[in-house]
């Protein structure tokens, strides 16, 4: 089966807190990697290293073109404190013109 990249995705990663949440938000708009950051905070429950863990954390969902993904991922993963930190892209297989106009707009 063939796929096509996506032209847009978001991506959705996590940080241990709202400040370095707010930075790495901060860097993806001032580097135009990233039309838009959401922010929220939530209740993690995982497995790491064989032991149950419960965090608070801070989600960014990213709103971006597939083109950026390297840049963010490499953006993501030297200035985040986790040793493995979550880094998942979905494709956007539909949405309003206005708004796709608008990411590509300000990803430039």
């Amino acid at each position: 089966m063939m796929m096509h990249q996506p032209n847009y995705v978001v991506i959705t990663t996590t940080c241990p807190n709202e400040d370095q949440a707010i930075r790495l938000a901060n860097a993806l708009i001032e580097q135009k990697l990233a039309a838009c950051v959401q922010t929220s905070a939530i209740q993690s429950t995982y497995r790491w290293q064989g032991t149950v863990e419960h965090a608070s954390e801070v989600r960014l969902q990213i709103k971006t073109k597939y083109t950026h993904y390297s840049a963010i991922e490499r953006l993501i993963l030297t200035s985040h404190p986790y040793e493995t930190p979550e880094i998942l892209a979905c494709p956007v297989i539909a949405g309003s013109a206005r708004y796709l106009s608008w990411i590509e707009t300000e990803t430039r």
